[in-house]
């Protein structure tokens, strides 16, 4: 069972391809809802600090969009499923220790074991949302498809999930992309 730090109100769980603006969406909802509301929750956090912890490196620069993250991307993929092999819900129990906000917004929800996880520790509260884009937006966003990366669980996992509670187009509309945030800010304060 999960660690119920404030028992939340309402998970979102987010997941989508490298480059489609997972964390943009996340930390655009979250800067409209307040940081006292909405806690922005990834799961990468827990892996990477473990990992740099096991094989002594920066784990500030494992955090951000950089070349020494991307340098280590492949092996802490494998490094993770091994992890998660071992114990499914780890890193889902690691984020969300001591979380007290009434929202939270999972930003980086990348296998099926991660929605089920949340699921069983937090029922129905728990939805899925898809961030989405085209190749050629993630391409004009610095992505480049990487062999073992792109086509791994990582990225994958959750393509063939399924019908997700919210799809979220995120192409670069900037008029389309306000108006599916402003029907998702409309939901979770209908669950406040």
């Amino acid at each position: 069972m999960a660690p119920r730090g404030g028992a939340p109100r309402l998970v979102l769980l987010f997941s989508g391809k490298r480059k489609s603006g997972k964390d943009f969406v996340t930390e655009a909802l979250q800067s409209r809802l307040g940081a006292d509301v909405c806690a922005v929750l990834r799961l990468s956090g827990p892996l990477k600090e473990q990992y740099a912890q096991e094989h002594g490196l920066n784990f500030q620069r494992l955090l951000d969009a950089s070349a020494y993250k991307e340098a280590y991307r492949r092996d802490m993929i494998l490094w993770g499923e091994a992890q998660r092999q071992a114990d499914p819900g780890f890193f889902c129990r690691k984020v969300v220790e001591g979380v007290c906000q009434p929202v939270w917004l999972v930003s980086d929800t990348r296998r099926l074991s991660d929605v089920q996880w949340f699921r069983e520790a937090y029922g129905s509260v728990t939805q899925t949302v898809r961030v989405v884009a085209s190749e050629q937006s993630r391409q004009q966003r610095g992505w480049a498809f990487t062999p073992g990366v792109d086509d791994g669980e990582s990225e994958c996992g959750l393509d063939n999930f399924g019908d997700f509670d919210w799809v979220v187009e995120n192409d670069g509309d900037e008029q389309r992309l306000e108006e599916q945030l402003g029907n998702l800010i409309g939901f979770v304060r209908s669950r406040l």
